[in-house]
């Protein structure tokens, strides 16, 4: 089996393709390598100016690594093998896009610690901790209450999972 692409060669690949030095980026897409990144190396706190970054199919386990990058406000961690949300609170500050479909997420410790994160894409993920239960829990109603339990555990939140929310106070700020 081919070793595993590091982040240092995966950066090293997006600049001589981008023409553009990793370090001063905004957004910088590392998703699909070949062969997968395995691992959110030390070489990440190069990022310092990354706004938006993506390091989706690839193969990591476990997200770290984050604490250089200030500016994050949108991380893509689709098709991986993570398993927690461990290594976010790094940039609880700034995220408020988080995309983390399609891995093995159990539950959704450190979710709360997220103070503008407002969009999480999150399906087809293991959690069994809340999300889906509150579905189970609130779905026989017919009237999404699910969503908002969900948005009282993150209250920035304005997407989950596709879904537009909207909060009352929002309606009513609207009115004014």
């Amino acid at each position: 089996m081919a070793k595993a692409t590091t982040i240092k060669e995966a950066l090293a690949k997006w600049e001589e393709k981008n023409g553009q030095k990793a370090s001063e980026a905004k957004e910088v897409k590392l998703y699909g390598q070949i062969p997968p990144v395995e691992r959110m190396d030390e070489s990440l706190s190069t990022l310092v100016n990354c706004e938006k970054l993506s390091l989706s199919t690839n193969c990591i386990e476990r997200i770290a690594n984050l604490n250089s990058l200030k500016n994050l406000r949108i991380l893509s961690l689709g098709r991986n093998n993570i398993k927690n949300l461990n290594g976010l609170e790094a940039v609880a500050d700034t995220l408020e896009e988080l995309w983390i479909s399609y891995n093995f997420i159990e539950k959704l410790r450190g979710i709360r610690v997220m103070k503008k994160l407002k969009v999480l894409y999150m399906s087809n993920n293991l959690v069994k901790d809340w999300g889906n239960p509150l579905q189970e829990k609130y779905a026989s109603d017919q009237k999404n209450n699910w969503i908002e339990e969900a948005t009282k555990r993150v209250p920035k939140l304005k997407k989950l999972d596709g879904i537009l929310v909207i909060k009352q106070e929002e309606d009513e700020e609207g009115a004014n």
